[in-house]
Protein backbone atom coordinates (compact mmCIF):
# COMPACT_ATOMS: atom_id res chain seq x y z
CA UNK A 1 0.00 0.00 0.00
CA UNK A 2 2.99 2.27 0.22
CA UNK A 3 4.57 4.11 -2.64
CA UNK A 4 7.69 2.27 -3.84
CA UNK A 5 10.75 4.14 -5.14
CA UNK A 6 10.32 2.54 -8.55
CA UNK A 7 6.91 4.23 -8.95
CA UNK A 8 7.95 7.81 -8.22
CA UNK A 9 8.88 8.63 -11.85
CA UNK A 10 5.57 7.22 -13.15
CA UNK A 11 3.29 9.63 -11.30
CA UNK A 12 0.96 11.28 -13.83
CA UNK A 13 -1.63 12.97 -11.62
CA UNK A 14 -2.08 13.94 -7.98
CA UNK A 15 -5.00 15.54 -6.18
CA UNK A 16 -6.33 15.88 -2.68
CA UNK A 17 -7.70 18.10 0.03
CA UNK A 18 -6.37 19.25 3.39
CA UNK A 19 -8.93 21.18 5.43
CA UNK A 20 -8.80 21.27 9.25
CA UNK A 21 -11.73 19.41 10.80
CA UNK A 22 -12.63 17.62 7.57
CA UNK A 23 -11.77 14.31 6.00
CA UNK A 24 -8.31 14.59 4.45
CA UNK A 25 -7.76 12.71 1.22
CA UNK A 26 -5.12 12.21 -1.42
CA UNK A 27 -5.25 10.45 -4.78
CA UNK A 28 -2.12 9.52 -6.74
CA UNK A 29 -2.32 8.05 -10.24
CA UNK A 30 0.59 6.16 -11.78
CA UNK A 31 1.19 4.48 -15.10
CA UNK A 32 0.90 0.78 -14.35
CA UNK A 33 4.43 -0.68 -14.37
CA UNK A 34 5.08 -3.49 -16.81
CA UNK A 35 4.62 -6.85 -15.12
CA UNK A 36 2.60 -5.40 -12.24
CA UNK A 37 0.74 -8.37 -10.71
CA UNK A 38 -0.63 -6.97 -7.43
CA UNK A 39 -4.37 -7.33 -6.85
CA UNK A 40 -6.70 -4.50 -5.91
CA UNK A 41 -6.75 -4.15 -2.15
CA UNK A 42 -7.95 -1.99 0.72
CA UNK A 43 -6.75 -1.46 4.27
CA UNK A 44 -8.21 0.18 7.34
CA UNK A 45 -5.71 1.57 9.87
CA UNK A 46 -6.85 2.59 13.33
CA UNK A 47 -4.16 4.72 14.97
CA UNK A 48 -3.97 5.63 18.65
CA UNK A 49 -1.15 8.17 18.87
CA UNK A 50 -2.22 11.24 20.87
CA UNK A 51 1.42 12.30 21.27
CA UNK A 52 2.04 12.43 17.51
CA UNK A 53 1.36 15.45 15.31
CA UNK A 54 -1.47 13.67 13.50
CA UNK A 55 -2.97 12.38 16.74
CA UNK A 56 -5.61 9.67 16.88
CA UNK A 57 -7.04 8.90 13.44
CA UNK A 58 -8.70 6.36 11.21
CA UNK A 59 -7.18 5.87 7.78
CA UNK A 60 -8.47 4.09 4.68
CA UNK A 61 -5.98 3.09 1.99
CA UNK A 62 -6.84 1.63 -1.40
CA UNK A 63 -4.82 0.42 -4.37
CA UNK A 64 -6.88 0.10 -7.58
CA UNK A 65 -5.45 -1.08 -10.89
CA UNK A 66 -6.65 -1.49 -14.46
CA UNK A 67 -8.42 1.83 -15.07
CA UNK A 68 -7.69 3.40 -18.45
CA UNK A 69 -6.93 7.12 -18.80
CA UNK A 70 -5.57 9.60 -21.30
CA UNK A 71 -2.33 11.34 -20.34
CA UNK A 72 -3.91 14.65 -21.33
CA UNK A 73 -5.75 15.10 -18.04
CA UNK A 74 -8.16 17.92 -18.94
CA UNK A 75 -10.65 16.62 -21.48
CA UNK A 76 -8.27 14.09 -23.00
CA UNK A 77 -6.62 14.16 -26.41
CA UNK A 78 -8.34 14.79 -29.75
CA UNK A 79 -9.50 11.17 -30.04
CA UNK A 80 -10.88 11.12 -26.50
CA UNK A 81 -12.79 14.35 -27.06
CA UNK A 82 -14.31 12.72 -30.14
CA UNK A 83 -15.34 9.75 -27.95
CA UNK A 84 -12.99 7.52 -29.94
CA UNK A 85 -10.98 6.26 -26.99
CA UNK A 86 -10.10 2.98 -28.72
CA UNK A 87 -7.72 4.94 -30.97
CA UNK A 88 -6.29 7.17 -28.24
CA UNK A 89 -2.47 7.20 -28.65
CA UNK A 90 -1.94 8.50 -25.11
CA UNK A 91 -4.09 6.02 -23.22
CA UNK A 92 -2.49 4.14 -20.33
CA UNK A 93 -3.47 1.61 -17.68
CA UNK A 94 -3.20 3.04 -14.20
CA UNK A 95 -2.44 2.19 -10.61
CA UNK A 96 -4.47 4.51 -8.34
CA UNK A 97 -3.49 4.96 -4.69
CA UNK A 98 -6.15 6.57 -2.51
CA UNK A 99 -5.83 7.62 1.13
CA UNK A 100 -8.56 9.00 3.39
CA UNK A 101 -7.89 10.21 6.95
CA UNK A 102 -10.68 10.70 9.49
CA UNK A 103 -10.00 12.60 12.73
CA UNK A 104 -11.92 12.12 16.02
CA UNK A 105 -13.89 15.33 15.44
CA UNK A 106 -15.04 14.10 12.02
CA UNK A 107 -16.04 10.64 13.26
CA UNK A 108 -17.85 11.93 16.36
CA UNK A 109 -20.73 13.18 14.22
CA UNK A 110 -21.66 9.58 13.34
CA UNK A 111 -22.22 8.54 16.97
CA UNK A 112 -25.39 10.08 18.34
CA UNK A 113 -25.00 9.11 22.00
CA UNK A 114 -21.75 8.04 23.63
CA UNK A 115 -23.69 6.65 26.59
CA UNK A 116 -25.64 4.35 24.30
CA UNK A 117 -22.58 3.31 22.30
CA UNK A 118 -21.61 -0.27 23.11
CA UNK A 119 -20.48 -1.87 19.85
CA UNK A 120 -16.98 -2.24 18.45
CA UNK A 121 -17.94 0.18 15.68
CA UNK A 122 -18.86 2.80 18.29
CA UNK A 123 -15.62 2.16 20.20
CA UNK A 124 -13.66 2.74 16.99
CA UNK A 125 -15.59 5.85 15.97
CA UNK A 126 -15.16 7.39 19.45
CA UNK A 127 -11.54 6.15 19.81
CA UNK A 128 -12.32 4.23 22.99
CA UNK A 129 -10.65 1.15 21.51
CA UNK A 130 -7.22 1.43 23.12
CA UNK A 131 -4.95 -0.46 20.69
CA UNK A 132 -3.87 0.56 17.20
CA UNK A 133 -4.51 -2.02 14.48
CA UNK A 134 -4.56 -2.57 10.73
CA UNK A 135 -6.98 -4.76 8.84
CA UNK A 136 -7.40 -5.63 5.18
CA UNK A 137 -10.71 -4.52 3.70
CA UNK A 138 -12.18 -6.78 0.99
CA UNK A 139 -13.33 -4.80 -2.03
CA UNK A 140 -16.96 -5.79 -2.54
CA UNK A 141 -18.92 -4.58 -5.55
CA UNK A 142 -20.55 -1.69 -3.72
CA UNK A 143 -17.15 -0.42 -2.52
CA UNK A 144 -15.66 -0.77 -6.00
CA UNK A 145 -18.55 1.29 -7.33
CA UNK A 146 -17.79 4.11 -4.90
CA UNK A 147 -14.05 3.99 -5.66
CA UNK A 148 -14.73 4.01 -9.39
CA UNK A 149 -16.85 7.10 -8.90
CA UNK A 150 -14.09 8.88 -6.99
CA UNK A 151 -11.36 8.04 -9.52
CA UNK A 152 -13.38 8.52 -12.71
CA UNK A 153 -15.85 11.35 -12.14
CA UNK A 154 -15.83 14.48 -14.30
CA UNK A 155 -16.65 17.02 -11.60
CA UNK A 156 -14.29 19.91 -10.89
CA UNK A 157 -13.79 22.53 -8.21
CA UNK A 158 -16.90 23.00 -6.02
CA UNK A 159 -18.92 20.12 -7.47
CA UNK A 160 -15.94 17.79 -7.06
CA UNK A 161 -15.75 18.64 -3.37
CA UNK A 162 -19.45 17.95 -2.83
CA UNK A 163 -19.29 14.67 -4.74
CA UNK A 164 -16.16 13.34 -2.98
CA UNK A 165 -17.60 14.26 0.44
CA UNK A 166 -20.63 12.08 -0.17
CA UNK A 167 -18.65 9.18 -1.62
CA UNK A 168 -16.13 9.25 1.22
CA UNK A 169 -18.85 8.69 3.81
CA UNK A 170 -20.05 5.65 1.89
CA UNK A 171 -16.47 4.28 1.89
CA UNK A 172 -16.32 4.67 5.65
CA UNK A 173 -19.66 2.90 6.12
CA UNK A 174 -18.76 -0.01 3.85
CA UNK A 175 -15.23 -0.36 5.28
CA UNK A 176 -16.48 -0.57 8.86
CA UNK A 177 -19.15 -3.03 7.80
CA UNK A 178 -16.55 -5.25 6.12
CA UNK A 179 -14.06 -4.93 8.98
CA UNK A 180 -16.52 -5.80 11.70
CA UNK A 181 -18.36 -8.44 9.76
CA UNK A 182 -21.66 -6.68 10.44
CA UNK A 183 -24.38 -7.44 7.91
CA UNK A 184 -27.09 -5.05 9.03
CA UNK A 185 -26.95 -2.89 5.91
CA UNK A 186 -27.33 -5.99 3.74
CA UNK A 187 -30.53 -7.02 5.50
CA UNK A 188 -33.58 -5.53 3.85
CA UNK A 189 -36.03 -4.73 6.64
CA UNK A 190 -38.04 -2.42 4.37
CA UNK A 191 -39.68 -4.91 2.04
CA UNK A 192 -40.14 -2.36 -0.72
CA UNK A 193 -36.35 -2.03 -1.05
CA UNK A 194 -36.26 -5.54 -2.46
CA UNK A 195 -37.43 -3.81 -5.63
CA UNK A 196 -34.49 -2.48 -7.65
CA UNK A 197 -36.55 0.42 -8.99
CA UNK A 198 -37.26 1.63 -5.45
CA UNK A 199 -33.60 1.38 -4.47
CA UNK A 200 -32.76 3.48 -7.52
CA UNK A 201 -35.23 6.11 -6.33
CA UNK A 202 -33.42 6.31 -2.99
CA UNK A 203 -30.09 6.69 -4.80
CA UNK A 204 -31.60 9.40 -6.96
CA UNK A 205 -32.83 11.18 -3.82
CA UNK A 206 -29.27 11.32 -2.50
CA UNK A 207 -28.08 12.77 -5.82
CA UNK A 208 -30.85 15.39 -5.75
CA UNK A 209 -29.81 16.46 -2.23
CA UNK A 210 -26.21 16.90 -3.39
CA UNK A 211 -27.32 18.88 -6.45
CA UNK A 212 -29.38 21.18 -4.18
CA UNK A 213 -26.61 21.81 -1.67
CA UNK A 214 -27.26 25.56 -1.91
CA UNK A 215 -31.01 25.35 -2.42
CA UNK A 216 -32.69 23.80 0.64
CA UNK A 217 -35.29 21.27 -0.42
CA UNK A 218 -38.12 19.83 1.68
CA UNK A 219 -38.80 16.12 1.99
CA UNK A 220 -42.14 16.67 0.25
CA UNK A 221 -40.37 18.25 -2.74
CA UNK A 222 -37.74 15.53 -2.70
CA UNK A 223 -40.37 12.78 -2.67
CA UNK A 224 -42.05 14.35 -5.70
CA UNK A 225 -38.78 14.55 -7.61
CA UNK A 226 -38.09 10.85 -7.14
CA UNK A 227 -41.76 9.77 -7.29
CA UNK A 228 -41.80 8.02 -3.91
CA UNK A 229 -44.06 8.21 -0.88
CA UNK A 230 -42.53 10.43 1.85
CA UNK A 231 -42.70 7.70 4.50
CA UNK A 232 -41.05 5.14 2.24
CA UNK A 233 -38.43 7.68 1.20
CA UNK A 234 -37.45 8.44 4.81
CA UNK A 235 -37.37 4.79 5.88
CA UNK A 236 -35.53 3.65 2.75
CA UNK A 237 -32.95 6.42 2.96
CA UNK A 238 -32.18 5.63 6.61
CA UNK A 239 -31.77 1.93 5.83
CA UNK A 240 -29.59 2.36 2.74
CA UNK A 241 -27.34 5.15 4.02
CA UNK A 242 -27.46 4.71 7.79
CA UNK A 243 -28.57 8.30 8.42
CA UNK A 244 -31.65 10.46 8.12
CA UNK A 245 -32.24 12.67 5.10
CA UNK A 246 -31.85 15.80 7.23
CA UNK A 247 -28.61 14.68 8.90
CA UNK A 248 -27.12 13.63 5.56
CA UNK A 249 -28.03 16.95 3.96
CA UNK A 250 -26.75 19.03 6.87
CA UNK A 251 -23.49 17.10 6.96
CA UNK A 252 -22.90 17.69 3.25
CA UNK A 253 -23.65 21.40 3.58
CA UNK A 254 -21.28 21.89 6.51
CA UNK A 255 -18.46 19.91 4.92
CA UNK A 256 -18.87 22.01 1.79
CA UNK A 257 -18.89 25.15 3.93
CA UNK A 258 -15.46 24.19 5.31
CA UNK A 259 -14.17 23.86 1.77
CA UNK A 260 -15.57 27.23 0.67
CA UNK A 261 -14.19 29.01 3.74
CA UNK A 262 -10.78 27.38 4.00
CA UNK A 263 -9.78 26.48 0.44
CA UNK A 264 -11.73 28.98 -1.65
CA UNK A 265 -11.24 31.86 0.79
CA UNK A 266 -14.85 33.04 0.71
CA UNK A 267 -16.27 35.16 3.50
CA UNK A 268 -18.78 33.90 6.06
CA UNK A 269 -21.42 36.08 4.44
CA UNK A 270 -20.74 34.65 0.97
CA UNK A 271 -20.82 31.05 2.18
CA UNK A 272 -24.00 31.64 4.15
CA UNK A 273 -25.71 32.96 1.03
CA UNK A 274 -24.36 30.21 -1.24
CA UNK A 275 -25.71 27.50 1.08
CA UNK A 276 -29.15 29.09 1.23
CA UNK A 277 -29.21 30.31 4.84
CA UNK A 278 -31.60 33.11 5.69
CA UNK A 279 -29.07 34.79 7.99
CA UNK A 280 -25.41 34.61 8.95
CA UNK A 281 -26.36 33.79 12.54
CA UNK A 282 -28.36 30.73 11.45
CA UNK A 283 -25.41 29.54 9.37
CA UNK A 284 -22.90 30.15 12.17
CA UNK A 285 -25.07 28.23 14.66
CA UNK A 286 -25.39 25.25 12.30
CA UNK A 287 -21.66 25.33 11.53
CA UNK A 288 -20.66 25.36 15.19
CA UNK A 289 -23.09 22.55 16.00
CA UNK A 290 -21.50 20.42 13.28
CA UNK A 291 -17.81 21.31 13.75
CA UNK A 292 -17.56 22.67 17.29
CA UNK A 293 -16.12 25.87 15.83
CA UNK A 294 -17.46 29.19 14.65
CA UNK A 295 -16.83 29.75 10.91
CA UNK A 296 -14.22 32.43 11.62
CA UNK A 297 -12.37 30.11 14.02
CA UNK A 298 -11.77 27.57 11.25
CA UNK A 299 -9.64 30.10 9.39
CA UNK A 300 -7.36 30.52 12.42
CA UNK A 301 -6.40 26.84 12.59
Amino acid sequence: MTEGPEMSSLLVNESGRLIPGSVQYGIRRYVKPQGWMAEDTGMLQYVIAPEEKGGNRLELHFCITGNMYCKEQVGGCRECKAHNTANCPKQFESVDLLTFTFTPSVLAQFVKSRAASNTLADDVLTFRHTQSFSQLVPLCNRMRSVLDGITSHNYTDTLENIFVNAQTQMLLLYSLDCMLGEKEIDVITCKFLANGADRDKILKARDVLIEHIGEPITIKELSRKVAMNECYLKKGFKEMFGTTIFDFYQNQRMEHAKYLLYEKGLSVTEVSMMLGYSSISHFSTAFKKHTGLKPCELLLR
